[in-house]
């Protein structure tokens, strides 16, 4: 059971499917409101709540800034304890590096932590390949797992689903795969919580192989940082005899001290908790402790394309929160789905972009293309963001990337045509009087007929605009041109003096 974002539809088309799906948008309005109403109350607990965030965010800026002596530190302290240290240029380095750990110790399957980078990478599609099934322990990750689904959330990935849904996928699906749900399950939270601990519990006692992300990477100690709610990490962090933690290049951090701030800020952040539940280290191998081979894969897979830009560098800061997700009136209203990728939201319209690159031919650069666009730019993912991540800034940045790309086309885009035409009128004054002359005669025109705005707009002709409506003015008003432009009611006033 696994899914795919390949072939996704540009963001425009996805979000028109979910914007027309009433359960997912009643679903998405009452978790991200609830998240957001939790979180806001923890913070505001912190009076220094925004130096706290300067903190996070330096402690991670000055990490990139030095961040190839800071992963050979890492590797050296990794080593030193135990632990293998593999090196990763991209998802099929990573994923072959993965498979052939789990087959030198004849695994048949593995069992997961939640982690946003396997997903990213394709490790589950990845190891089902090579006939190794990798069972996600977190309970949103299963849900979406049992369901054949796709994750829709950094923090809850089956945020789209209610319970009454969740119900029946246990039902149905969890006996397929191992111990079934029972009979008379319900919709209770605690009573469905319990089912899948039951179901879990045979797969942590019977996995020789686990495989984790992490949160943070300490340099200094060599120390992997993995922060949880439900102790389902710490099951597959300490039972298994072989560990393989997948981790991107920009979780490392120089110090242990520097731990402080980010394990402050991400709690509030993301489950609207002071602490979390579970925070699990582990520093490479302990003898008669835990698992006895350690392997971490250091993986770039696009990290360093993001970090060479100056103004997306900042986007690697991300601690995987959430918060902008919750804040952000689009992702509300769409879901994660429509972004194509295991990083939705605002986050993930800026990341994707910085680590695939803009302007690649096909669907899939056509995708990535969209995600700039996919914002209001209203600023409030900024204002939640606990590493103070401009996300505004880095959107436009990366929208003018893509409209640089596509300036060499050879079918012009509308916008371009139109931005073309415009500057062939203004650069000229003949060329402007004859246009606002043009102008003028179209407003006395749709004056005459009784019309504010041109057609399609909302208020054209006392209507809203039907299907056929042009796709811009559908939902803005765009004014009737003027009778008069500006320079001729200057000549006729002699400057407004008559």
């Amino acid at each position: 059971m696994s899914g795919t974002f390949v072939g996704m539809p540009a963001f425009p088309t996805a979000a028109r499917g979910a914007l027309a799906d009433t359960q997912l948008r009643h679903n998405l309005a009452h978790a991200t409101s609830t998240i957001r109403a939790k979180r806001a109350a923890v913070v505001g607990e912190v009076e220094e709540w925004e130096e706290l965030r300067l903190a996070g965010a330096a402690v991670k800026e000055a990490a990139l800034r030095d961040l190839d002596t800071h992963l050979l530190r890492l590797e050296e302290s990794l080593t030193a304890r135990g632990a293998t240290v593999h090196w990763a240029r991209d998802a099929a380095e990573a994923n072959a590096i993965v498979v052939r750990i789990a087959q030198d110790h004849h695994a048949q399957e593995v069992v997961k932590v939640k982690s946003m980078v396997t997903q990213e990478i394709g490790l589950n599609e990845a190891l089902a390949e090579h006939g190794i099934a990798a069972w996600e322990t977190d309970l949103a990750e299963l849900i979406v797992q049992l369901g054949d689904d796709l994750p829709s959330h950094i923090l809850v990935p089956a945020i789209h689903r209610n319970r009454a849904e969740v119900r029946e996928i246990f039902l149905r699906a969890m006996g397929k795969v191992g111990r079934p749900a029972p009979a008379d399950l319900t919709d209770e939270p605690a009573v469905l919580a319990g089912a899948a601990r039951e179901h879990l519990r045979e797969k942590f006692l019977r996995a020789r192989v686990a495989v984790s992300g992490a949160n943070v990477a300490v340099a200094e100690t060599g120390t992997l940082v993995v922060v949880e709610s439900e102790g389902n990490g710490r099951m597959c962090l300490t039972l298994p005899e072989v560990l393989i933690s997948v981790v991107g290049i920009e979780k490392v951090v120089p110090r242990w001290a520097d731990l402080d701030p980010l394990l402050r800020l991400l709690p509030r952040s993301s489950t609207g908790e002071r602490m979390n539940p579970y925070t699990s280290t582990w520093t490479g191998v302990t003898p008669g402790d835990g698992p006895q081979e350690v392997h971490v894969v250091l993986l770039d897979n696009g990290r360093t394309r993001a970090l060479a830009d100056d103004v997306g560098r900042q986007a690697l800061r991300c601690i995987r929160c959430s918060a902008c997700l919750n804040a952000c009136p689009v992702y509300e209203r769409t879901g994660g789905h429509a972004y194509g990728s295991v990083y939705p939201g605002p986050i993930g319209a800026i990341l994707n972009p910085l680590m695939k690159g803009t302007g690649r031919p096909g669907l899939e650069g056509e995708q990535v293309d969209s995600l700039p666009y996919a914002s209001s730019l209203c600023g409030a993912c900024f204002e939640v963001c606990p590493v103070r991540i401009d996300i505004p800034e880095v959107l436009v940045h990366l929208r003018s990337q893509v409209v640089d790309h596509h300036r060499g086309d050879t079918v012009p885009k509308a916008e371009a045509v139109a931005m073309r035409a415009a500057a062939w009128s203004f650069s000229d004054s003949r060329r402007l009087a004859w246009v606002e002359r043009a102008s003028g005669v179209a407003g006395r025109v749709l004056g005459r007929f009784g019309r504010t705005t041109l057609p399609g707009g909302r208020r054209a002709a006392g209507r809203v605009p039907g299907p056929g409506a042009a796709a811009w003015t559908g939902a803005r008003d765009l004014p009737a041109p003027p009778r008069e432009s500006f320079r001729a009611w200057w000549r006729r006033t002699d400057g407004g003096r008559s």
